[in-house]
């Protein structure tokens, strides 16, 4: 069974949301996409619905998939799938797993210390956003 894990891509104009996660863990303290794993019979639409709600208690809408990378975790090899998402702008942000929220331009994301796994996205999001 293929290792699963997804980001969702959230847009407004022209900036990109990312996250700082809290310390501990294999990517403590480092910039993602949000998202997290996809559970056993969920979908990936499904698991970023749920992971949206747990780590900020907001509704996203799945819109489009964009594409996927390979990477490795502490509990191996998995596939991370990149989703645009819908966040409505009234939206409000509970950190409940992160300690700060940035909506940024690519270029200003690409210097980031990003989770080696979203890093291997940029280039995706590069066509994306061209």
């Amino acid at each position: 069974m293929e290792r699963r894990s997804i980001a969702g891509i959230a847009l407004r104009e022209d900036r990109l949301l990312v996250a700082k996660r809290v310390a501990g863990g294999p990517i403590g303290l480092r910039w993602e996409f949000p998202g997290g794993k996809v559970e056993r019979g969920e979908s990936d639409e499904e698991a970023l619905r749920r992971e949206f709600m747990e780590e900020f208690g907001i509704e996203v809408a799945p819109m489009r998939f964009l594409g996927e990378s390979e990477f490795e975790s502490p509990s191996g090899r998995r596939v991370l799938a990149a989703w645009t998402v819908h966040i409505p702008p009234e939206a409000r942000f509970d950190l409940r797993e992160h300690s700060k929220l940035e909506w940024l331009p690519l270029a200003e994301v690409e210097k980031m210390d990003l989770a080696d796994s979203d890093k291997d996205l940029l280039p995706l999001l590069g066509r994306e956003l061209a």
